[in-house]
């Protein structure tokens, strides 16, 4: 049975390791979406009072801050452990404050997910 990985990741600054990280892991291939979460929102720090032609001053006037949500489709448990793995090696303990979170989860049909020969 084959699996989605989802990871939002706090720091963006480790996209890239991690993502070359899954790569090693089995992952096929790895899709980014920049995202941001309620908690942030919140605390004002997504910005959605631009307007079309934002000037530099108004860019610059506050931070804003993001994660990135990556996720795969891997084609079995094995290649989800190692994927977990990796990303720990990167990120640190999951468990911990602004590392990020991941979950699994089964998919019931995959199109286009190449076949490959199992690891050994």
């Amino acid at each position: 049975m084959a699996f989605l990985v989802v990871l939002v990741l706090d720091d963006i600054q480790q996209c890239t390791p991690v993502m070359e990280a899954w790569a090693q892991a089995g992952a096929g291939g790895v899709t980014i979406l920049e995202s941001s979460g309620l908690h942030r929102q919140r605390k004002g720090a997504v910005r959605d009072d631009l307007g079309l032609m934002p000037s530099l001053q108004s860019l610059l006037a506050r931070q804003e801050y993001h994660h990135r949500t990556l996720f795969t489709v891997v084609p079995d448990e094995a290649t989800v452990d190692r994927v977990i793995e990796a990303t720990e090696r990167i990120v640190g303990d999951l468990s911990q404050p602004y590392t990020g979170i991941l979950f699994v989860v089964p998919v019931a049909r995959v199109v286009g997910l190449p076949k490959r020969p199992p690891r050994e």
